[in-house]
C-alpha cells in the first residue's frame, strides 16, 4: 500500500493555540492542532465548506502579540477543517529542520 504523499509545500507541528476566526460574516473561537508556515488544522465540530475565505487572530511567539491571517478552507474533515495561507507566516519557517518556539495554551 503506498502512502498518500505529502503535497504541503511548508512542514507542520502540533500545537494547541485557541484561535478566533471568521467565516461567512460569523466569528467562532476553536483550537489550532497544528500549524506551519503556510497553513493550519481547527479541530472543530463546526461546519465550513472548502473554499471558503477565512480570517484568524491568534497568538503565536508570545501571549503578548496576535497575529492575524487570511486564507481558504482548503480541506474538510470530520475532525475539523484546514486552511492554507494567503501569504506564509515567515516567523514558522523551519530553519535547519527545526520549529521556531510557539506558544501553548497550558503556559496561559
Amino acid at each position: 500500500m503506498n502512502p498518500i504523499p505529502n503535497q504541503r509545500q511548508y512542514p507542520r507541528r502540533a500545537s494547541f493555540i485557541i484561535a478566533e476566526y471568521t467565516v461567512k460574516g460569523k466569528t467562532f473561537r476553536d483550537v489550532i492542532k497544528n500549524i506551519g508556515a503556510g497553513g493550519l488544522f481547527i479541530r472543530t465540530w463546526r461546519k465550513v465548506a472548502a473554499g471558503q475565505s477565512i480570517t484568524l487572530q491568534f497568538p503565536l511567539l508570545n501571549f503578548e502579540n496576535t497575529l492575524q491571517v487570511s486564507g481558504i478552507v482548503s480541506r474538510i474533515d470530520p475532525m475539523g477543517f484546514a486552511v492554507t495561507f494567503n501569504e506564509s507566516i515567515d516567523g514558522l519557517i523551519c530553519k535547519e529542520g527545526q520549529f521556531p518556539e510557539i506558544v501553548h495554551e497550558s503556559d496561559r
